[in-house]
């Protein structure tokens, strides 16, 4: 498997587009799949996917793996099992709209993050990028309406999801720490054996304790598409551009998943297409340009993978 050489810029966005797809499969399949069970096996397929073509990466890169035991299990953790199972135990309780809402602030939890942990701030342009693209996201969930936004309610499920945002957020600002050398497959993978460990007892006990999940020829092809694109292609191609990028500038790319869901719908589901939402759009991707501009590139240690 040859990694992309593609600008960042299109690997953030294609990143965005199958998380979009990702809220969407998930909240289909909650009456049918319980979390721990999807998020288990959604990685369990991940696995069986990379295994061919990284099994010769990990032996190569098992010195610096076992030298960065502790950054690969603390990543593992926090990025593959409790992000992905808090997203889906938030769906099980909420909407895909309300997850795709929230899913808007990790732009503002990364920044936050950065600067807690790294001292990093934005400059005075981008800060502005980052309110524009966010006004963006408002009118287009809103509908332009000042009322329908106010509506806006959290549950339990909407809390759950927060968290998840939090642990993806953290994730992202610590992929700085990716030890430096590893094939980016090989980090992936070890990251998602990590992840599965974590997992396999949680998915035991709610599979003994709870509910098991109705197994259908769609069910399976739908977990496996969200592990060939949501899962391998998804964190291969955000961690690519993360690193090139930085934390701040990748993290509003998830403004696009309002962006996405309208022209999604408007494609798929016959759903109208309105001013509004084209304004929101516009509003995102001026956002995200301000943002880009004049970035100060991080500074990388070791060589690229």
């Amino acid at each position: 498997m040859t990694m992309p050489q593609a600008s960042p810029y299109l690997l953030l966005t294609l990143t965005v587009f199958f998380w979009s797809g990702n809220w969407i499969t998930g909240r289909a399949l909650h009456d049918d799949v319980p979390p721990m069970t999807l998020t288990f096996f959604r990685w369990l397929f991940s696995l069986i996917i990379l295994a061919p073509f990284v099994w010769r990466r990990i032996l190569r890169d098992w010195p610096v793996i076992r030298a960065h035991w502790r950054t690969m299990v603390w990543l593992g953790v926090v990025g593959i099992a409790f992000h992905n199972a808090l997203a889906y135990l938030g769906l099980n309780f909420t909407t895909a709209t309300n997850g795709v809402i929230l899913n808007s602030f990790i732009p503002v939890m990364i920044i936050a993050m950065a600067w807690l942990f790294f001292g990093e701030r934005l400059t005075a342009l981008q800060l502005c990028g980052v309110g524009v693209s966010l006004i963006g996201v408002l009118t287009i969930l809103s509908g332009g309406s000042l009322d329908a936004l106010a509506s806006f309610r959290l549950n339990i499920g909407d809390l759950f999801v927060i968290l998840a945002m939090a642990m993806w957020s953290l994730y992202t600002v610590m992929l700085r720490r990716r030890p430096p050398g590893i094939d980016i497959l090989s980090f992936l993978f070890v990251l998602a054996v990590v992840g599965e460990l974590c997992l396999l007892p949680l998915w035991l006990v709610e599979a003994t304790l709870w509910r098991s999940a109705v197994w259908t020829p769609a069910t399976v092809a739908a977990i496996v598409g969200v592990a060939v694109f949501s899962s391998v292609l998804a964190y291969v191609f955000w961690n690519r551009g993360v690193d090139a990028v930085g934390p701040q500038v990748a993290g509003l790319f998830v403004h696009l998943m309002p962006a996405f869901g309208a022209i999604l719908a408007w494609l798929f589901l016959d759903e109208r297409l309105q001013a509004f939402h084209l304004a929101g759009i516009a509003l995102i991707l001026t956002g995200i340009a301000l943002t880009s501009a004049r970035r100060r590139m991080p500074a990388r240690s070791g060589p690229e993978p």
